[in-house]
């Protein structure tokens, strides 16, 4: 069965348990999500959820690189992510197929840090008159994935422009806060 909105509360309460300091930044998301409007889906607007997948390589002696593409539509340096599919049953796999599908990288060498989000954020998109998209929402659920030495395969090209591997600290420097949780995240 497709991610339901009961879905997206129950990821949204796992992550505020986790991490409590973020409830007041999702107070808005969690108004919107009481009206029940399937915010699953990419046509739901004003806000709508979208996945994330933040991407561990590690060499066991304490250096970590963190795997992001160069996103086409909005042209900045983001983790691999994207709209959910009706075909989605999980967050976590909706993050991994995002990942696998941007970056090329094979599942099979890729694992999951934790199964709650390690970062949530809602942000404001502009309009996209191309996709009949209007300014909204999106709440992008993200999950930290590790790996020792999974490495870019095909990308796709209509999504990304390329993918490539960033030092932590140049990793965190053009993404934010949300990198240290994918090195951090609680089993």
């Amino acid at each position: 069965m497709a991610i339901s909105d009961l879905d997206i509360l129950s990821a949204l309460s796992a992550y505020i348990e986790c991490y409590p300091d973020d409830a007041t930044l999702l107070t808005e998301p969690l108004l919107l999500l009481s009206q029940g409007r399937d915010f699953s889906s990419r046509r739901t607007f004003p806000m709508h959820v979208t996945v994330g997948a933040l991407l561990v390589r590690g060499d066991g002696c304490g250096a970590a690189e963190i795997l992001l593409v160069e996103h086409r539509a909005y042209g900045i340096t983001l983790q691999p992510g994207g709209h959910l599919e009706p075909t989605d049953i999980t967050f976590i796999g909706a993050a991994m197929r995002e990942l696998t599908e941007e970056t090329g990288v094979d599942s099979d060498t890729v694992f999951p840090a934790s199964q709650n989000p390690v970062y949530i954020e809602y942000g404001r998109v502009p309009a996209r008159p191309k996709k009949d998209e209007p300014d909204h929402y999106h709440l992008d659920v993200g999950y930290a994935f590790t790996t020792v030495h999974a490495e870019v395969g095909r990308i796709q090209e209509s999504e990304v422009h390329g993918a490539a591997w960033y030092p932590l600290a140049v990793a965190e420097r053009l993404v934010g806060h949300r990198i240290a949780r994918a090195v951090s995240a609680p089993a």
